[in-house]
């Protein structure tokens, strides 16, 4: 899985180019936790993992490279975190889905809201990034409600794509906050893919 957390300390410590690379990433996800991705800087970034601006410039190019990459670990890691599992019945995956869904946002709620805001971030590297991750979450929502039997047509696609957008807002609205229990929240996340769905299902 990819990794959320890593060490922030200035301890210089002998990594590898690749160990250090996903150290400075670790942490750059981190911040996201208390500060929006336009306020993570190079410099700052280079002391807290005690190494030279020089190096994070050498990893990541630019510091709109770095912003891309941040992201791009986010959402692998929320993605990872959401992979369908391909056993289970497809009403038992989307349940399931759901519960790891609404887990993730709990757990991480400042990362996952980081990329939901990354959609309409002013660098369009970042919000291809977060396109991407809509785009995987709609595919494995189509996959299973054709698996339950609704063809896909242009209108379904639609909705899929509509209830993400809800399921985004209400896990920012409920998960972040603790306001609603994962349970109740992942029941009514289940019900209106469900709904949503039937919605745009041509009646027989």
């Amino acid at each position: 899985m990819p990794a959320l957390h890593g060490p922030t300390g200035r301890r210089r410590t002998r990594l590898s180019p690749e160990e250090r690379r996903q150290q400075l990433l670790a942490l750059g996800v981190a911040w996201l936790a208390d500060r929006p991705l336009e306020a993570i800087s190079v410099e700052d970034l280079a002391a807290a993992a005690g190494v030279s601006p020089g190096l994070v410039f050498y990893y990541f190019g630019t510091r709109q490279g770095l912003h891309q990459q941040i992201v791009l670990t986010a959402r692998d890691a929320m993605l990872y975190a959401t992979e369908p599992d391909a056993s289970l019945p497809a009403q038992e995956r989307l349940r399931d889905v759901l519960e790891r869904f609404v887990g993730f946002v709990q757990e991480h709620g400042a990362t996952f809201y980081s990329i939901v805001r990354g959609a309409s971030s002013g660098d369009p590297q970042v919000r291809e990034t977060v396109q991407q991750a809509r785009d995987a979450l709609a595919r494995h929502a189509t996959t299973m409600v054709t698996e339950l039997g609704v063809g896909p047509t242009p209108l379904i696609d639609v909705a899929v794509r509509a209830w993400i957008s809800l399921a985004e807002q209400a896990l920012v609205d409920a998960a972040m906050g603790g306001l609603v229990p994962a349970d109740e929240l992942v029941a009514f996340l289940e019900r209106s893919a469900l709904a949503t769905v039937r919605a745009a299902t041509p009646p027989t």
